[in-house]
């Protein structure tokens, strides 16, 4: 069976064809000109805003014009996150496997978040059996690593009052609230120097780790590639004196670091004393994360002499700030159980040209003084340290309405389709909603999408079955909407 089989065949069909379009964040050149010409095939109106984002209307079914606007938005960007580094985001297309009641990519992210989106608004744009008012299809772009399309939405881009965000990943549930957040980077500047000759060079290796969403999947305890890396070097440097050539981890601030590696040299006496210390820290992490790691792969290897090294004073201070850096779940919502309200992610590492460090950090929380909180106190670690710290402009968290009719609506199209009742919860991801809203005030709002598991990383899949409960919610929404008069 391949994804052609799959049912609803129009849903699948559409989102087959976007998994064949590069849209890595940043790079959404090809996936814009897919949806105009998406748009011109289908004889609908359509326009484009200066950063980018585009919107595709289309006339309510006659008789129903005097209904409300529904807004189905979605975002056109996707986490980028491969098994094999050379797979080339930017021209190849994603390969979809149908394992059972699962469709996943093969070695990749598979691109449904936030694809399914984009396929079920664009199927309800064309599906001439529906029933609705007047449609805008609203689809941003750099969501997954800036909210910029959110951010810099144009004036009158969308006129409608109720706006359905496509973009959760749980079946049976509504989202109607999210965590805001903010970017906390951390640049060290050092000095190159000559890599010492009687030091015996390694390289250490941690890779295939579960990874996920910083937001949805941060409470799962997870391991995180830079604190494993940390923690190691900062063992060996309490006993030896360690030269520090190379450090790279993770890629994405919304991304918990799969992989991370160092090329570090000690005095060659010593090499051996390392490998014991490896040994035992492999056996340590393997007991910590028995069950829930499964794949983790954890290698040190000896290596030729590379050229240059961090300068020690530097390397020390970077290798102790990591180690100390927060990371993970802070602290747990008081009036939603099970949610959490405030977390941080220590996301990346990397060096830029021959003479900085840069540290990608991302914060968190459904409560924003708790946000600035933790930012600050990233802050303040890595100030210590001597980095040059900076936040970015962040995005507000949305608050729950629990008065809202389309709430209610879609609440009951679940149910009246399904027999169940639909959670109604908040979510720690951010959602592009809070950013609407400070622009349009007025907009009554909801997310909700099929189950969806491993975002952000190879790992991510989508449940087939939820698909069509997805797609005959969202439909049934458009319908019970038109019922109703502006």
């Amino acid at each position: 069976m391949t994804i052609k089989d799959l049912k609803p065949a129009l849903v699948f069909q559409i989102f087959d064809e976007i998994t064949k379009v590069p849209r890595p964040s940043k790079k959404e050149e090809k996936i814009r000109q897919f949806l105009l010409d998406f748009a011109a095939k289908h004889n609908l109106a359509v326009k484009t805003d200066a950063i980018g984002n585009v919107v595709i209307t289309k006339p309510a079914t006659p008789g129903k014009e005097d209904a409300p606007t529904v807004i189905m938005q979605s975002h056109m960007d996707m986490v980028c996150e491969s098994n094999d580094k050379s797979f080339d985001f930017d021209n190849s297309p994603i390969t979809t496997v149908v394992d059972g009641d699962w469709l996943r990519a093969e070695g990749t992210t598979l691109g449904a978040d936030n694809g399914i989106g984009m396929a079920g608004a664009l199927a309800a744009l064309v599906d001439d059996t529906l029933v609705h008012g007047p449609l805008e299809a609203l689809f941003t772009v750099d969501e997954e690593t800036g909210l910029t399309g959110a951010n810099n939405l144009g004036d009158g881009m969308i006129t409608g009052n109720i706006l359905l965000n496509l973009d959760s990943e749980d079946d049976a549930e509504i989202f109607i609230g999210c965590a805001g957040g903010v970017d906390t980077v951390c640049t060290f500047n050092y000095h190159r120097s000559v890599a010492p000759t009687d030091f015996h060079y390694f390289k250490v290796d941690i890779a295939k780790g579960l990874g996920g969403h910083s937001g949805g999947d941060i409470h799962l305890g997870r391991a995180n590639a830079n604190k494993l890396l940390a923690r190691f070097l900062w063992t060996l440097s309490c006993k030896h004196e360690v030269s520090l050539s190379e450090i790279d981890g993770g890629n994405l601030r919304n991304a918990i670091p799969r992989a991370a590696h160092a090329i570090f040299g000690v005095e060659a006496a010593r090499k051996e004393d390392i490998r014991v210390a490896f040994n035992r820290f492999v056996a340590d992490v393997e007991t910590e994360y028995k069950g829930l790691e499964p794949t983790l792969k954890l290698e040190l290897e000896s290596i030729d002499r590379p050229d240059y090294c961090v300068d020690s004073d530097t390397s020390s201070r970077l290798i102790k700030s990591l180690y100390c850096a927060p990371h993970g779940v802070i602290s747990m919502s008081r009036d939603l159980e099970g949610l959490v309200e405030t977390s941080t992610n220590l996301a990346s590492v990397k060096m830029k040209g021959d003479n900085q460090i840069i540290v990608t950090t991302s914060q968190r929380s459904s409560v924003e003084s708790r946000k600035w909180d933790i930012a600050h106190q990233v802050e303040a670690l890595f100030t210590l340290a001597g980095a040059e710290v900076s936040h970015g402009d962040g995005y507000p968290g949305w608050a729950p309405n629990m008065d809202s009719q389309i709430m209610k609506i879609a609440s009951d199209a679940y149910e009246e389709l399904y027999g169940v009742r639909p959670a109604i919860k908040a979510i720690h991801a951010g959602l592009e909603c809070g950013l609407f809203l400070e622009k349009y005030p007025h907009l009554d709002m909801v997310s909700f999408g099929p189950t969806l598991q491993g975002v952000h990383s190879p790992s991510e899949r989508m449940y087939i079955p939820a698909v069509e409960r997805y797609w005959g919610q969202l439909t049934r929404i458009l319908a019970k909407v038109a019922d109703l008069k502006k």
